[in-house]
């Protein structure tokens, strides 16, 4: 099913998001829709809270793979890359962030297995993003040069 993605301005997106302890049939769902909402979308991520959830789950979908991270938490960042970034949840935007080169994060999958996975660049990118959004941290309040996205 497809969801609505809220936008800025909803409390949801600045809430901090409750850790997941049940890996049931509903969350299953929700990472279903979740990945079905954003293939419409055609970002590259989407949190949780990006739907109304405010659980800790994400899912990115790069050219490395598609992911659900559960829980997820940094283990080490490393180096630096500043780049452009958009959200679903901040539409017509656009903004320059600086975000680690490299990162490791630990999760559990929709099972509660844990894992772990190492990403570098544009999927690093990504995964500090959307874990951005659990905290209740948008791309604009570390954007330099906010502005009006080009189409």
């Amino acid at each position: 099913m497809i969801r609505e993605i809220v936008q800025i301005g909803d409390e949801v997106l600045r809430k901090k998001c409750e850790k997941v302890t049940r890996f049931d049939d509903s969350l299953r769902a929700l990472l279903d829709d979740m990945k079905e909402t954003l293939k419409r979308a055609e970002g590259a991520g989407l949190a949780a809270p990006q739907v109304g959830v405010p659980i800790r789950a994400v899912i990115v979908d790069v050219d490395e793979g598609f992911f659900e991270l559960i829980n997820p938490v940094f283990v080490w960042q490393k180096g630096e890359q500043v780049g452009p970034e958009g959200c679903l949840s901040v539409r017509g935007k656009a903004g320059t962030v600086r975000r680690p080169s490299k990162v490791k994060v630990v999760f559990q999958d929709r099972y509660g297995d844990r894992y772990s996975l190492v990403a570098r660049d544009f999927f690093a990118r990504a995964v500090c993003h959307e874990i951005d959004h659990l905290d209740g941290i948008l791309y604009t309040d570390k954007a330099t040069d906010l502005k009006d996205a080009e189409d």
